[in-house]
């Protein structure tokens, strides 16, 4: 993900609601089998997946929203923008 992300860089990733993702998003999903941090470079709602892809142009393809496990909303600890409100909301404990 150079630029985005370097090498050995720390990242935040939070649960994410993958219906208010929006292109240049930066998602935990998995692809065929391996879990990758990815680019989101299109949005099918309809069909509730999303085209991942590297930051170099590279289309990987097309996952499923229960395939998008969070969303990158921290490099290095800087926020990323546009990640606020599309986390979920932490479940509440139970006594």
């Amino acid at each position: 993900m150079v630029p985005l992300i370097r090498s050995r860089q720390l990242v935040v990733v939070a649960p994410v609601d993958p219906s208010k993702l929006e292109l240049g998003d930066i998602v935990l999903a998995r692809v065929a089998g391996t879990v990758y941090l990815h680019l989101v470079s299109s949005l099918d709602p309809t069909r509730r997946r999303v085209q991942i892809s590297n930051n170099r142009g590279r289309v990987n393809g097309w996952t499923g929203h229960d395939r998008v496990f969070g969303i990158c909303v921290a490099v290095d600890g800087v926020a990323r923008s546009g990640a606020a409100g599309k986390t979920l909301a932490a479940p509440e404990s139970q006594p």
